[in-house]
């Protein structure tokens, strides 16, 4: 039976976490979402709503550097880590001197690989395990340090920047595999995720998003809630002749762990092209959800969230891992909040859709046949070759583009950064040359209803809607983290570090930082026992490129669309690149 999104029979039967599941100690923060469940919740309330407007800017650094700065610090014992971008510059500050450098290492990755950067040179962060911090280079590189010495211990070339790969993403270390995904979806590269050892650094296993089951790692094992996502080679039998090597499905974004499934999941990225004429079939498996064990690669089950992505609707936004009640049963869960604009909750042992609502403006999509898993798309906004689509909601950076959410199990709400945006959508033939853009589209975004370009969003598990929700001048461009003290933080790209209350979406706080935030927020334990909040703040990313990488602003293709849509941030924010660390008096 269809039914639309945003209206459920069962909105009533959830209910919020009851425990953090799978978070790790929050006295530290040792991976850029914090724990494995990707909830970017921290159990310290210290810092709490009745005292959050006394911080005090307690240290900064600069990084001397001006692209988007989206790393999250990470903290082991009395150091923080940051990963820059590009030239993707490790530093280690001790925190019993008030971020005394410890070391720092300069990776030299390829100049030239700077040229397949689709939006900007930026990475998302490192992740500690085993004494060692391990991160990746924009040219395809996997490098793990001595975390006390910043000696390097091995460095492994995983792909090819001449072929339009590079690497963004955030790495996560699970039972000795160091996991890592490629980027590079508008240049007709072939997504995968790869597990490195640990210790070595030698590729143990990689699993494609395309392609037949033997490169996608699905074998007998492999159990897909949907009939449709049954059968054997669907990654090469959904697309015509070979398109599936360069089809995309790259995966650029967080990946989560459940060590008692004992399954990582995480999403693929959109097919290549845009012009989806170029490209018939449902493109399996891009734009899904995987879940697969992370010692062999080997899948268990997928879900794709869009068949045959018309939209750049990507599927790479963060799997939050959360235990509720649904239906009056305990359920393990996977929270989505995607980039077609709503937040899918599914089973997170089986892959079943169990419920699903919009968190921003929607016209895509109608509702979703609860039967097959697929969305009931609306005809009016498909898009084709040498005609302009208008008026389609939310535009290709999606309802929430990379940022990442958080979950407090305190208050059962989902924090959601995103966008408010709408675009013109005009297709053309789009040629593959190696290393080039592959894109097949021009677009050309605006502000959606209400005419403001970002929005706050807090997301009511237990009745799937927004419990509350505040406007934005610009697209929140930053990561959020929520706390036991019942605040939220996050950043503005017109340099607002913002805490606002968790449940009521008040402001509490701000601070004006140099440059615009697209970073990710994170908060720790210091070794003086206090507790400390801190950020990176410099404008660039997709959404800030026109400020970072000085784009023309008079076309209104520019950065894929951005160009003239963010013309008057330059206005708001300058380039610049700091850390800050934040805390009670």
């Amino acid at each position: 039976m269809k039914a639309a999104w945003a209206v459920l029979s069962v909105v009533c039967a959830l209910s919020a976490q009851t425990k953090p599941g799978v978070d790790s100690t929050s006295a530290e923060w040792p991976m850029a979402p914090g724990s494995y469940s990707n909830t970017r919740y921290s159990t310290l309330n210290q810092v709490n709503r009745s005292n959050v407007g006394s911080l005090k800017l307690a240290w900064s650094f600069e990084t001397g550097l001006t692209r988007g700065h989206e790393a999250a610090p990470l903290v082991v014992g009395d150091t923080m880590y940051i990963v820059t971008p590009f030239p993707n510059r490790v530093y280690a500050f001790d925190l019993n001197k008030n971020g005394g450098r410890k070391w720092e290492y300069h990776p030299t990755p390829a100049p030239a690989a700077q040229g397949v950067a689709c939006c900007d040179t930026v990475n998302r962060g490192a992740a500690y395990s085993n004494g060692k911090i391990i991160f990746n280079t924009f040219d395809v590189h996997t490098i793990a340090l001595d975390a006390a010495t910043g000696k390097l211990l091995w460095k492994t070339k995983l792909g090819d920047y001449n072929l339009g790969e590079s690497i963004t993403m955030a790495p996560l270390v699970v039972k000795g595999k160091v996991l890592v995904g490629n980027s590079g979806g508008e240049f007709g590269v072939r997504g995968w995720v790869t597990a490195l050892d640990e210790n070595t650094g030698a590729i143990v296993w990689r699993a494609y998003s395309t392609g037949p089951d033997k490169d996608v790692l699905i074998g007998a094992n492999f159990k897909p809630f949907y009939e449709d996502h049954k059968g054997g080679d669907l990654g090469l039998k959904s697309w015509m002749g070979d398109q599936w090597r360069i089809g995309g499905g790259t995966v650029w974004g967080f990946l989560s762990y459940d060590p008692e499934a004992d399954l990582i999941y995480y999403g693929t990225g959109n097919p290549g092209p845009w012009n989806s004429e170029q490209r018939p079939g449902d493109n399996k498996w891009t734009s899904t959800i995987f879940a697969r064990r992370p010692e062999t690669g080997e899948a268990v089950w997928a879900y794709q969230v869009g068949p045959h992505d018309e939209w750049d609707y990507d599927s790479v936004n963060e799997c939050i891992l959360a235990d509720i009640t649904f239906q009056g049963k305990p359920r393990k869960v996977l929270l989505h909040p995607g980039r077609n604009g709503f937040v899918l909750t599914l089973d997170r042992l089986t892959g079943q859709v169990l419920a699903a609502g919009a968190f921003t403006h929607v016209n895509t999509v109608k509702g979703l046949d609860y039967k097959t898993g697929r969305p009931v798309e609306n005809e009016v906004k498909k898009t084709a070759m040498g005609k302009t689509i208008k008026d389609i909601c939310p535009a290709a950076p999606g309802g929430k583009d990379w940022q990442p959410g958080s979950y407090s199990p305190r208050t059962g709400l989902l924090y959601l950064p995103h966008n408010n945006l709408c675009m013109e959508w005009a297709g053309v033939k789009a040629n593959y040359i190696a290393g080039t853009p592959y894109v097949g589209a021009e677009v050309k975004y605006y502000a959606g209803p209400g005419g403001h370009r970002g929005e706050f969003t807090a997301w009511d598990v237990a009745n799937n809607k927004a419990a509350w929700k505040f406007p934005e001048r610009f697209p929140i461009w930053s990561g959020t983290v929520v706390t036991a003290g019942d605040v939220v933080f996050f950043g503005t790209m017109d340099r607002w570090f913002r805490a606002v209350d968790a449940r009521t979406g008040k402001t509490l706080w701000q601070f004006q930082t140099l440059s615009g935030i697209i970073g990710q927020p994170t908060t720790f334990l210091g070794p003086d026992g206090k507790q400390y909040v801190a950020v990176m703040c410099g404008v660039g990313g997709w959404a800030g490129a026109v400020v970072s990488a000085g784009l023309d602003t008079r076309d209104g293709t520019a950065g894929n669309g951005f160009g003239a849509l963010m013309a008057d941030l330059h206005k708001y924010t300058p380039r610049g690149g700091v850390l800050y660390v934040f805390s009670l008096p």
